[in-house]
């Protein structure tokens, strides 16, 4: 609705400004052709006659020339006039639509909980943005960027417009309530610096955060990260694989491709999908008959994880497992535990 109305602005404004050059025209070739100006004489009295500045006219006026003068008074005071509430309106209205928007957008921020914090809209972190919406994850962008949250306003997508290193902006963008930080920054010091303030505002926050060089690692776990990336070093590691076992490389990036039809892994949580006081095992549970997805992997309370879990590995409460399937047998799995209302 916002962006019907601006443009309807828009619309108006062109129009007044047509009707601004019709006028500077009219008074040009007026003057021109009824007066005998020269064309600098003519522009000369018609600019100082539609802006009524009261300067003397260059050479005295016949009686055509008054009634022309009188009309192209009376004509241009009516489309200044039009032009400058048009203009006024518009200015005024769009800053008022963007402080609506940025008003919503808080408060949608404040209603979030249990959502995601991506620390920097760069490269990285538009990528994980990317991959965060494919899933359905809610989360909240901070960017310091004015241009980047301009776009990120009229895309509609939470975020914080502040620098990720100051304590205010991260509990703005509702660093408390978080699950997990995402500190995508493209300096290792100022994501050595978020992680630091994130761990100390929130102790139980999951922290993942980008590293350029592989002596930060080591800085950033220390500093609380619950997972360093160093994505120079992927990118290497993932080319030479391609060489060495192309086969495997592309069967596995295409499990990672995901949309609105096309997610074929999912991590799911044991309580989301019995109830654990009565444990029971992958067998019991039985998902590849109810949904057809087959369970890949297991996660233990203990954090320790097993390749093709054997059926008879107990699901405890606090246990995760990664279950691998179609499309359809994935959708099938979420819409029976209702997991993609989970967050």
């Amino acid at each position: 609705m916002n962006n019907r109305l601006i443009k309807l602005f828009r619309s108006k404004i062109y129009t007044a400004f047509l009707l601004l050059f019709l006028v500077l025209c009219i008074g040009v070739l007026g003057y021109r052709y009824i007066s005998d100006y020269t064309w600098i004489d003519a522009m000369y009295m018609t600019v100082i006659t539609i802006t009524t500045v009261g300067f003397e006219e260059v050479q005295p006026l016949d009686v055509p020339a008054k009634i022309f003068t009188i009309f192209l008074i009376l004509t241009s005071i009516v489309i200044v006039g039009y032009a400058i509430s048009i203009i006024t309106e518009y200015i005024l209205s769009k800053n008022n639509f963007e402080d609506i928007k940025q008003r919503k957008m808080q408060k949608e921020i404040e209603s979030m909980s249990n959502h995601i914090i991506i620390c920097g809209f760069g490269r990285n972190g538009r990528q994980a943005a990317k991959k965060l919406q494919d899933y359905g994850k809610p989360f909240v962008i901070i960017e310091r960027n004015k241009e980047i949250v301009e776009r990120l306003l009229d895309d509609g997508i939470p975020h914080v417009f502040g620098n990720a290193n100051e304590d205010e902006t991260l509990i703005e963008a509702g660093i408390e309530r978080a699950s997990t930080l995402i500190s995508a920054l493209p300096s290792d010091a100022d994501n050595l610096f978020v992680v630091l303030s994130a761990r100390q505002i929130n102790a139980s926050l999951g922290i993942i955060s980008r590293a350029s060089q592989e002596t930060s690692y080591n800085k950033l776990k220390l500093a609380g990260a619950n997972n360093v990336i160093l994505p120079d070093k992927i990118g290497g590691d993932h080319m030479a694989s391609l060489v060495v076992i192309p086969d495997l490389v592309e069967f596995i990036d295409n499990l990672g491709i995901v949309g609105e039809q096309n997610i074929n892994i999912e991590e799911v949580k044991v309580e989301q999908l019995y109830n654990a006081s009565e444990v029971k095992t992958i067998r019991q549970l039985d998902l590849r008959k109810k949904t057809g997805c087959t369970v890949i992997g297991f996660k233990g309370v203990n954090g320790e994880y097993i390749v093709n879990p054997e059926a008879n590995t107990k699901l405890v409460a606090g246990s995760k497992i990664v279950v691998l399937g179609r499309p359809e047998q994935i959708k099938s799995l979420n819409s029976q535990y209702n997991i993609e209302q989970e967050t």
